[in-house]
């Protein structure tokens, strides 16, 4: 559901004071509801020895909400160098980080590689020759192409630009064990926003089979498989959640069958973002404008470049109006727009939504992951700020909004001419 019912009832009643006190547009996020979350995660998965979950990064790369997962054990999932030096800044070193780059650079492994170190995912079997020294551990990110269907959103896994393919796969390990890598993991991304627990139990299933084809081919012993991310949030209220405890009894009874047929098993890894902290952020904004012509527009303080989602994928995004009960009050059709010179920058097209009035504070739900995090500027658009509702009641500024200066920061440098 959208906005959990504890989020709301901790979050609105000090809203307009929050409003008050910083200002709109902001995200904000819920301490609460991002540890029970983890914690469920933990319990589902407590019977898989070594389960660990690296919280995606680029979900919501902000260090308050990463301290939080470290709170609770987890691990990071980088896909940049950036995203690797933050969560190395916060402490994290060695296997608590997982560098999945794709179409990577020299540089970029030489970074991967230094300072303690990470779990080195590997994109491409032709990226092997460029890395600048053998890790002792080495993981590939697998594309079984044909061998699978995507969903939805992450698309067909042969027209998938990601991964090493079914017939590089068995090579890949073979170059590392020749090169000199010891202990190996092997990896897929298949799915994103999946609420279909089944898909995930099959790649699963999927992966155990091939680490059992690799192991016997190559004589080596894979220390964990990791599924990735891709468990699914319910973004509408009519849509059902994700059932974790079902999936995780499916895929714990996979691993009991692979360890009475093995002897051992490997440990799980998974690298959710969305479900972790999406259903526990909301953008808030306030209603600066009406305007009438073919359809009334609500004109809010926020634009696309704080919540790309609606916009580009057409995504829906629940909203609520506060102290406004739609049970309640007269309704009408409306689209939610901001100020952004393309004609995609709405929240919401014809919604039916309680009479707004100017300065009625709207509250997005859901934007706790690919939020702020997708935020750009165009048109000179200056993003939010970043709250964290506190577990207890405080409301703390985790990043500050952007100015002026920080847009034109880049526009200070010392002078560099290449003459021909």
């Amino acid at each position: 559901m959208p906005m959990s019912d504890d989020f709301k009832k901790r979050l609105l009643p000090a809203l307009a004071d929050i409003v008050a006190h910083f200002g709109t547009p902001f995200h904000i996020y819920d301490e609460v509801g991002i540890l029970d979350t983890g914690l469920s995660l933990k319990n589902a998965f407590s019977n898989i020895a070594g389960f660990m979950e690296y919280y995606a990064v680029k979900a919501l790369p902000n260090p308050s909400i990463m301290a939080i997962m470290q709170k609770m054990g987890f691990g990071f999932d980088c896909s940049s160098i950036p995203e690797l030096v933050l969560s190395r800044q916060l402490g994290a070193t060695g296997e608590k980080i997982i560098f999945t780059s794709n179409n990577t650079t020299n540089d970029d492994f030489k970074v991967a590689l230094s300072d303690g170190g990470c779990i080195l995912n590997l994109d491409d079997i032709t990226l092997i020759p460029k890395l600048p020294a053998t890790p002792e551990l080495i993981c590939f990110r697998y594309n079984p192409g044909p061998r699978r269907t995507g969903n939805d959103i992450i698309g067909n896994p042969v027209e998938a630009k990601y991964g090493v393919s079914h017939d590089q796969i068995l090579d890949a390990y073979r170059q590392m064990t020749v090169l000199g890598s010891a202990r190996f993991g092997l990896h897929t991304m298949l799915a994103s926003n999946e609420l279909n627990y089944s898909y995930i139990v099959k790649t699963t299933r999927m992966l155990l089979q091939l680490i059992e084809w690799l192991s016997g081919e190559l004589n080596i012993r894979f220390e964990f498989i990791n599924i990735g991310g891709g468990l699914g949030i319910p973004y509408r209220p009519e849509d059902t959640p994700l059932d974790l405890a079902e999936m995780s009894r499916e895929i714990i009874a996979l691993f009991d069958a692979y360890r009475s047929k093995h002897g051992y098993v490997p440990k799980l890894f998974m690298e959710s973002g969305r479900y972790m902290t999406g259903p526990h952020g909301v953008l808030v904004t306030k209603a600066i404008n009406q305007k009438d012509i073919y359809r009334k527009y609500i004109g809010v303080d926020a634009c696309m470049s704080a919540l790309m989602r609606p916009g580009i994928y057409g995504a829906y995004h629940h909203i609520d109006i506060l102290d406004k009960d739609p049970a309640r009050l007269p309704t009408e059709k409306v689209d939610i727009v901001g100020s952004l010179c393309e004609n995609i920058d709405k929240f919401a097209v014809e919604r039916e939504l309680p009479e707004i009035e100017t300065d009625d504070i709207l509250i997005i739900h859901d934007t706790g992951a690919h939020g702020h995090a997708m935020g750009f500027n165009y048109n000179a658009k200056l993003r939010p700020k970043e709250l964290l509702l506190r577990q207890d009641g405080s409301v703390e500024l985790i990043r500050r909004e952007e100015t002026m200066a920080d847009y034109f920061a880049t526009l200070t440098f010392e002078k560099n001419i290449l003459s021909r």
